[in-house]
């Protein structure tokens, strides 16, 4: 790499049914074919290597303060630590890893795992152009799942590699057994209907940062103690259910679905939604629209869905909404069609 740099851009999401990637829920409820909802935003976190100080790695990324180790002593408990973490494991020195990213900070829209993948697929081609196999996309979202999972220190779904990977508007169905494939895929809705379903959509950041293993380990423990069992069979069914909708372009029916699993969320850990998320959450299901957190929720972002003429309505009072607290806003955003992208700059 003394003459090249390699760039790398994922693009974020926003979900349905998550927390069923996690294979503490899905192994379990595999009779009720538990599966994941989500669709790739052209919100891209975008990650650049370049030549570096030999001997040692160093990662820029904006909002940390620039870090520089060896790579045996390159800590992965830092919040910087699955970068690290990476490099590590294609044991890359001499390198500066610089992270951009088009969404906000911790907004739930899975931009670490974006950050992951856009990173292992770099190194990636850095090692194909020294002679290596080329690494196939199921492969980079496993590997990057697989390392970021060896850091985060708590369960760590599936769904957010798989969005960033292959990008578009898509249903995760999780094993039911060993034997099977890691996931399978279903492409909910294809390109062609990106442009119409982007104005049935609304995406806003609630201007707080979420911590994800919070609301998380909190359902993590509920499940592994036998509480709420029926409530997540539920929720495998109203995903589903919101699947075959969104499949169809039914998009009252779908929003209806999505309140429902949404209310059994709430039911579960009231702090899914913050103050800001339960009044746009109101709003929504006043203008007969859908609204969901993001991710685990906790702050980050909210998104709704609903017909467009409701939508239209709905943005107004969003953003009356957002104004009462400073940095929430409505984000602007569009479907992603690619998913990981990677190029060679000479």
């Amino acid at each position: 790499m003394k003459h090249q740099t390699i760039e790398a851009s994922a693009p974020c999401r926003i979900d349905m049914g998550g927390t069923l990637d996690l294979s503490t829920f899905y192994i379990p409820l595999r009779r009720y074919a538990p599966c994941t909802f989500n669709i790739a935003l052209d919100l891209k976190t975008t990650v650049r290597i370049e030549p570096y100080d030999k001997g040692m790695t160093q990662v820029v990324s904006k909002g940390f303060k620039k870090r520089r180790f060896s790579l045996d002593s390159a800590p992965f408990d830092h919040p910087l630590g699955l970068m690290f973490a990476i490099a590590n494991y294609f044991e890359a020195d001499g390198v500066r890893i610089i992270i951009e990213s088009s969404s906000p900070p911790r907004s739930a829209l899975g931009g670490s795992s974006a950050a992951a993948v856009a990173l292992v697929a770099a190194f990636s081609k850095a090692m194909e152009a020294a002679g290596d196999k080329p690494r196939s996309k199921k492969n980079i979202a496993l590997l990057a799942h697989a390392l970021e999972g060896s850091v985060a220190g708590v369960p760590c779904g599936l769904q957010d590699h798989l969005a960033a990977i292959f990008g578009g508007v898509n249903a995760w169905f999780w094993p039911r057994s060993l034997e099977e494939s890691a996931y399978r895929k279903v492409q909910v809705l294809p390109s062609r209907v990106f442009k119409q379903l982007k104005n049935h959509l609304l995406v806003a950041y609630c201007g707080i940062p979420h911590e994800s293993k919070n609301i998380n380990s909190q359902w993590v423990r509920q499940f592994l103690a036998g509480k709420h069992r029926k409530k997540w069979i539920e929720i495998c069914s109203y995903t589903q259910k919101f699947v075959d909708a969104m499949g169809d372009l039914k998009y009252k029916m779908a929003a209806d679905f999505m309140n429902k699993e949404v209310g059994l969320r709430r039911a579960m850990t009231p702090g899914v939604l913050d103050a800001m998320g339960k009044r746009l959450a109101v709003a929504a299901a006043e203008n007969d629209c859908g609204a969901r957190f993001t991710g685990a929720g906790g702050g980050g972002c909210v998104w709704a869905l609903g017909e467009i003429e409701n939508i239209d309505t709905l943005r107004r009072i969003w953003e009356n909404i957002l104004k009462r607290r400073k940095d929430a806003f409505v984000l602007d955003s569009s479907i992603d069609r690619k998913g990981v992208t990677v190029q060679i700059n000479h």
